[in-house]
């Protein structure tokens, strides 16, 4: 049973927020946040996303480094950013999440075939987060503008963690939020066969 409310606030009413209040996202939020999308859909419950919430102001400024010059202002302005990430080892933790798989299959694989799995499957999880964080009150400003070998060199060399995209989480100042954009009609986007 659908809420129209609760579906406008996730999709009609939600809007992409570039800039922030000082208002910060408690750890317990963000635990919630974690908690509540866990259970989006991968294939085969394979579950290679992986999350680093930055909130300190010494892990901002690492992370600015590694950001493109339009979206520092908006990283600068979130209370917390998450940087969502693949692992490629996710088939570690297969024996817990899917016992019907092998996990040495995944792990025999070449990189660029688990790299495409983690990847699709983490960005499928990603839509969720931003779906659990709008209905637990968050805004949201998904980024793509940034340099993902850099971040992982900053924050996860030694890990199999891979960075996929940058989500500043916190409540929207308002600021310079655009016009909404169209976007494509049913007939323009679907066929049914």
């Amino acid at each position: 049973m659908s809420s129209p409310d609760f579906m406008a606030s996730v999709f009609e009413d939600a809007r992409t927020h570039r800039f922030f209040t000082d208002q910060p996202v408690p750890d317990d939020l963000l635990k919630t946040l974690y908690e509540t999308m866990k259970f989006a859909p991968s294939a085969s419950n394979t579950c290679p996303m992986r999350v680093l919430f930055v909130t300190s102001d010494d892990a901002r400024a690492k992370l600015l480094e590694a950001v493109g010059d339009g979206n520092k202002p908006k990283v600068a302005s979130a209370p917390a950013v998450a940087v969502i990430a693949h692992d490629m080892e996710f088939y570690k933790h297969l024996g817990t999440l899917a016992p019907h798989l092998d996990p040495e299959s995944f792990a025999a694989q070449d990189e660029a075939k688990l790299k495409m799995q983690a990847s699709n499957n983490t960005w499928l999880q990603g839509g969720y987060f931003i779906l659990a964080a709008r209905a637990l009150g968050l805004d949201c400003g998904p980024m793509s503008g940034f340099n993902p070998a850099k971040v992982n060199e900053l924050f996860f060399e030694g890990s199999s963690w891979r960075a996929s995209f940058l989500l500043s989480l916190g409540y929207g100042s308002g600021e310079n939020i655009r016009d909404r954009a169209p976007r494509l009609s049913f007939d323009e986007a679907c066929r049914i066969v």
